[in-house]
């Protein structure tokens, strides 16, 4: 118990523990209105297509993490509005236009850091690396933390304010419509959040990764209620407590001569989090299933009169 308050209380650490702590709770509940409307892959084609943004930003000659995000998140918005133009064009089916997208821009940022690696070698080039692979749980400063204060905060401001238009539009947007609720705009609002959640945790998670912390969160918190209220404050819970737990456990392991990045770590403790939630959680789990099928087989039995 003393070697885990004193991590809590590691000065060097604070920073990674409150930025992780944030990012997965607001990962969290935009998650979870991702996944009841089954709008998941929005996260990853954001997260693959923020890398153009970020190589744009740097070689106009963006240095602080805010200028970064925010050419990430122009990145991501432009990727999210060719989608649409796309679809509502009946040029290519909504699944197609997305990995289109996803691939295009992820290979276009691919191709831009590779010269920006090539013109700005050395402490530069490692710091670009973070927005693919998430960052090391000592570089975290509290200066990294401005950025989530001041587009974060606003962000679940905007959950809390359009709480019940976002959750008409989440269940029956012809419904939402047919009220006189201006749905495209509302979409358009709810799709600006998800994007920011996403170029948020970019640089402490990672291109690759970012994805997961969308889904998962609210993935492991779906198996658990069907009330989206709970359903948004248990996704925010899991997604911070496992941003604590896998930097605590990123940064134990390092200290021990296994150099193991945060990003990946906080994802594998989130996912397991989700396996354990679709495995044990007593209405929806695979475990529980199984005994109501045991039982029900049994019960068909015992009337068949089968020995």
């Amino acid at each position: 118990m003393q070697p885990l308050l004193d991590l809590l209380g590691d000065p060097a650490l604070r920073p990674t523990l409150l930025a992780t702590a944030v990012l997965g709770a607001l990962s969290g509940g935009v998650g979870a209105f991702a996944v009841v409307r089954r709008q998941s892959l929005q996260g990853d084609v954001v997260s693959h297509a923020a890398l153009p943004g970020v190589a744009c930003a740097f070689w106009l000659g963006g240095r602080s993490e805010v200028v970064l995000i925010l050419g990430a998140a122009v990145s991501g918005w432009l990727a999210l509005a060719l989608v649409g133009g796309l679809v509502r064009r009946n040029l290519a089916p909504f699944d197609a236009a997305l990995a289109a997208m996803l691939a295009t821009f992820f290979g276009l940022g691919i191709v831009l850091m590779g010269g920006l690696q090539r013109a700005y070698p050395g402490t530069n080039a490692v710091r670009l690396q973070q927005y693919l692979f998430g960052a090391e749980a000592a570089t975290v400063r509290m200066a990294d933390l401005a950025p989530l204060v001041l587009l974060g905060g606003p962000a679940l401001l905007v959950l809390v304010a359009f709480w019940k238009e976002f959750k008409l539009l989440s269940f029956d947007p012809d419904f939402a419509a047919s009220l006189g609720f201006p749905v495209r705009r509302l979409d358009l609002l709810l799709t600006a959040v998800v994007v920011v959640a996403v170029v948020l945790g970019l640089q402490t998670v990672g291109v690759v990764l970012m994805s997961a912390l969308i889904v998962a969160p609210a993935a492991a918190a779906r198996q658990w209620t069907d009330r989206l209220g709970p359903l948004v404050l248990l996704a925010m819970t899991l997604g911070a407590a496992s941003g604590v737990a896998g930097t605590l456990l990123s940064h134990t392991l390092s200290e021990r001569g296994r150099a193991v990045p945060t990003g990946p770590t906080i994802v594998l403790t989130i996912t397991a989090v989700a396996l354990a939630s679709l495995a044990f959680a007593p209405r929806r789990g695979l475990l529980a299933a199984a005994v109501r099928r045991h039982l029900l087989r049994r019960r068909f039995l015992l009337k068949a009169g089968a020995p």
